[in-house]
Formats: C-alpha cells, structure tokens, sequence
C-alpha cells in the first residue's frame, strides 16, 4: 500500500489542479485535468470533489471549470492589495496623458496577472479583463522577466523560445535574452504587434530598491503611437512607475 500524501503535499496538489483550471479557456474532462497536473486520475478527482464542494470548481455537462469562490478570492485581493490601490490614481493620470490604455501588471510564477486597468481616450480594440493571466516573453510581460533571477531567467527563455510573434517574426533564445538585457539596462520596454496585431505597448518596471512589485504600461493602435512619440511616451511610464513605488509602503 502507498504511503499517504503529506499535508504540505496535499496541499500543493491542490493547486496544481487549481493552476490547471485558472488556465483554462474551457470546460476540461477529468483525464485532461490529470494529465495537466500530472496527476493520477483518482487523485484529481478527489481534489476535484473538495474544490467542487469549496465553490472553487464547478462541474458542468463538458467538463470542469473554476469557480465562483476564485472570484472572491480576487475580490479579496483588490480590495486589501496596496499596489492596485495606490496605482489607480497614477494609471488614470498616465492614461490623460498619453491618451493610451494603461494597465498595471503583477507576476505570478511565469505569468502575468491584470490588476488594474484605465481606458485611453481611443480604446483598444480588445478587452482584457482584471485577472487576465498572460505570457512574460511578449508585451509589457518583457519588463517583469526582465528581472528574474539569471538561472530562472535561463530556464524561461529556453522553455517558451523560439516563437513566432502576432507579426509573424521569429524570436530564438538569443534574440529574446538580449531583448530582456537590453529592457533590463534601459530602465523600459517597447512591443510592437507582439501579442495583438498593430498594437504598440510601452513597459516598464515598478521597483524599490530590490523589491519588484509589478509592471506599468501603456499601450494603444500603433497609429496613435508613431516612433517620434515614443521618447515622450517612455518617459512619461517610467515616471508612472517610480511614482507607484515611492507610493506604496
């Protein structure tokens, strides 16, 4: 007979489902909810039964989705979250100023997660809702893995590259790393149609000292946005982002 699973196991595999279900775009069988998890099937189902009866999964005819209880929980977490509170009122001036969408972007693991979000004057075309997970290797995900360690940098950019971006352009790991260098070194970053075609987005790094608390940006139609104004734009975000962390405690 197996051993049991310990209690800080358990736990883990918890949120291995939980992962799993957060990513999903659609209801999901119990075997492909396994397999993401690398869980075996009767292990995922007894987990699925507690998340089920918790309201953090909820089993519908295709399959399983999250729950209401994860909307709570991210209530939760905007509502007592510093950052998101001292940020709003720098998002919506930054977006007055620059006319361009502004969103405020935590990381979470290897993901970005939407915190925060202020129309532009001509809103995109997209609406991305608060709670949103995306990549770090496109868009204003650049100015978060930017910072990561250098061996969890390493092992990031070999899991996702090569690519191919929205445009249609190619991305070894090479090219991506001296992209992350140079965002790194140059206090910002630039996305030119990388995740959603004409789209121009400008990043940069919210950071104290040590301490990287998230990732502001603009972003617009690249018509709005030509390359002369990109210096003003630039930096008008990075004195968005210095203002968010002198701000918060």
């Amino acid at each position: 007979m197996a051993a049991p699973a310990s209690p800080m196991r358990s736990v883990d595999r918890a949120f291995d489902v939980l992962s799993v279900l957060d990513d999903a775009r659609h209801p999901l069988r119990l075997s492909e909810i396994a397999r993401r998890s690398e869980l075996h099937v009767a292990t995922a189902q007894r987990i699925l039964n507690v998340l089920v009866d918790r309201g953090y999964a909820v089993k519908e005819e295709p399959g399983y989705v999250a729950g209401p209880a994860s909307v709570a929980t991210a209530h939760a977490f905007l509502v007592n979250n510093r950052l998101s509170q001292v940020a709003l009122p720098v998002l919506q001036e930054l977006a007055a100023t620059t006319c361009m969408t502004s969103t405020l972007y935590v990381r979470v693991g290897l993901s970005r997660v939407l915190i925060a979000r202020v129309e532009g004057l001509n809103p995109l075309r997209y609406q991305l809702p608060i709670g949103e997970k995306l990549p770090l290797h496109l868009g204003a995900g650049k100015s978060l893995a930017a910072w990561l360690p250098e061996e969890e940098l390493d092992t990031y950019v070999d899991s996702v590259a090569p690519f191919t971006r929205i445009s249609g352009e190619r991305v070894s790991a090479a090219d991506l790393r001296e992209e992350l260098q140079r965002a790194k070194e140059d206090g910002h970053a630039v996305s030119l149609s990388e995740r959603v075609l004409d789209v121009t987005a400008i990043s940069a790094a919210i950071h104290r000292d040590e301490q990287f608390l998230g990732a502001l940006s603009v972003a617009g139609p690249s018509s709005d946005l030509p390359a002369a104004d990109h210096p003003r734009v630039i930096t008008e975000v990075r004195r968005a982002a210095d203002a968010i962390a002198a701000r918060c405690p």
